[in-house]
């Protein structure tokens, strides 16, 4: 499959958002719609799913008594199936939220009209503009842009104005368990926490990101932690020996055994000898060793 055209002004991407819309969709921002909000559905390519509920109420009340300051961007689907589901979300998830928790039922909309390749690569403007995605957000959003576009991560370190060891650390953040990417979003441990614990195993990983939290790990003390972990090395099983190596004495021990009439039992580890008279057996050793 060959690579998809990434059509977009790449240098629009570290702009303002809005000017970004305006410049690659002709948005015209005296042109604005009121859209009953039960009529936009979410970006299906937008990384966020975690939105912090507290700073949600703060913006609610800041609309509460300012308005909305600046309108949403959505886009009209011409080729929805529901007739009350119209509208895709561009930008502006956290003011729909807010407006929602309000309970006001019209917002303030650019509107244009796209096609959905024209919507990921916005969605891309909108993920990499903005500044606080936590890290698993980030990679999410790195690793789609790779994988649609078939970039590698030169490419998109200078996509993005990175290095490509970031880019590189912040994609490998994906191959931690499901625990500790919910204890990265959550905040609970950082990216430099979280790239150090890369690599271990899952109760390794769960190990180390539970002593970052319960004893305060700075990421030095995290890189310490992790050493002495990858240190420890699981013991050897002791080689049994094998009676086989004795051979020549086991024969000769059973030729005395037959000779007396005693029962013996011979394994692979032990000799079991059955003997009532534990004397005369202590005896028969004495005269053949």
């Amino acid at each position: 499959m060959g690579k998809n055209k990434l059509n977009i002004d790449i240098s629009s991407i570290l702009e303002d958002a809005t000017f970004a819309y305006e410049k690659e969709l002709g948005l015209n921002k005296d042109r604005i719609e009121e859209i009953n909000v039960d009529m936009i559905r979410p970006n299906p390519y937008q990384p966020r799913k975690d939105f912090d509920n507290q700073a949600l109420q703060e913006l609610a009340e800041s609309i509460k008594t300012y308005g909305l300051l600046q309108p949403i961007v959505v886009m009209y689907d011409e080729d929805s199936i529901d007739d009350e589901s119209k509208y895709i979300l561009i930008a502006g998830e956290r003011r729909l939220r807010a407006c929602k928790l309000l309970g006001i039922d019209l917002i303030k909309a650019y509107v244009g009209k796209f096609s959905l390749e024209k919507l990921r690569e916005l969605a891309l403007i909108e993920n990499l503009q903005r500044e606080n995605l936590n890290p698993i957000e980030l990679a999410i959003s790195y690793e789609s842009i790779l994988n649609y576009y078939d970039i590698t991560h030169d490419e998109l370190s200078k996509l993005v104005s990175k290095s490509r060891t970031h880019v590189t650390n912040t994609l490998r953040l994906l191959n931690l368990s499901d625990y500790t990417k919910q204890m990265i979003q959550n905040g609970s441990i950082s990216q430099g926490h979280a790239k150090v614990i890369v690599g271990l195993s899952e109760d390794g990983e769960k190990r180390v990101v539970d002593d970052i939290i319960k004893l305060g790990l700075s990421v030095k003390d995290t890189e310490k932690l992790v050493r002495e972990l990858k240190c420890i090395k699981t013991p050897k099983p002791v080689k049994k020996t094998s009676l086989k190596i004795y051979q020549q004495d086991i024969e000769q021990f059973i030729s005395v055994m037959k000779k007396y009439n005693i029962k013996y039992k011979i394994s692979n580890e032990k000799v079991e000898i059955a003997h009532r008279d534990l004397k005369d057996l202590l005896e028969l050793f004495k005269n053949t060793l």
